[in-house]
């Protein structure tokens, strides 16, 4: 009769988190429930950083009963592969740097991963304000051109759509996307004055 658990066939697994060929793992005639939740954390912690969450939700799609999953996790945990505050850390730095998401983006997605509140709360405050503030500066800077040759109206809801869909609150949005339009309006007025002038000095 075949034996089946969460991704196993006869007590050993199976797909992306199968052992190699002729390996020790793969010699084992039969694998606890704890040995394959074992396996299959270490395998997705060999892919990059991954928090107790969401660790939880693969055993859990893997067939693995909660009461082992938490033995398996607490261990890792223990011994320090499983760390969700480095990981929540970890999280935003990259995820302000290559997305230019905001704090209020940032502390969805981690609790989406399955990161605490207490633990989401002290990883966004590393994200300081003023940071915060230059990047939605700089994501505004980087769509202006983009949108010349809009009326004003459209331009600000284009703008600050943007801004928002990276969580940044409405007035903030706003405001860096007045500032953008005010200076860019600035820049042109006073090219306009430069190249007027650089006529006058050629006619004369």
């Amino acid at each position: 009769m075949t034996r089946r658990f969460g991704g196993t066939r006869r007590g050993r697994l199976t797909g992306p988190d199968a052992p190699s060929p002729g390996s020790v793992a793969d010699t084992t005639p039969e694998a606890d429930p704890e040995s394959v939740a074992r396996s299959i954390c270490l395998r997705q912690l060999t892919m990059g950083p991954r928090s107790r969450g969401q660790l939880a939700d693969t055993l859990a799609s893997r067939g693995v009963t909660p009461e082992v999953a938490d033995q398996v996790l607490d261990r890792l945990t223990d011994v320090g592969l499983v760390d969700d505050a480095a990981f929540a850390e970890a999280w935003v730095r990259t995820r302000s740097r290559t997305k230019g998401l905001s704090r209020r983006a940032l502390g969805s997605e981690l609790r989406a991963e399955g990161v605490e509140d207490e633990l989401v709360a002290a990883a966004v405050e590393t994200l300081d304000p003023d940071e915060e503030l230059a990047t939605a500066r700089a994501l505004v800077a980087r769509r202006l051109g983009l949108t010349r040759g809009l009326p004003y109206d459209a331009r600000m809801r284009r703008l600050g759509g943007m801004l928002a869909r990276k969580g940044y609150p409405a007035g903030l949005a706003m405001t860096v996307v007045r500032e953008a339009l005010a200076a860019e309006a600035t820049d042109t007025a006073d090219a306009a004055d430069d190249a007027d002038r650089g006529m006058a000095d050629a006619e004369a």
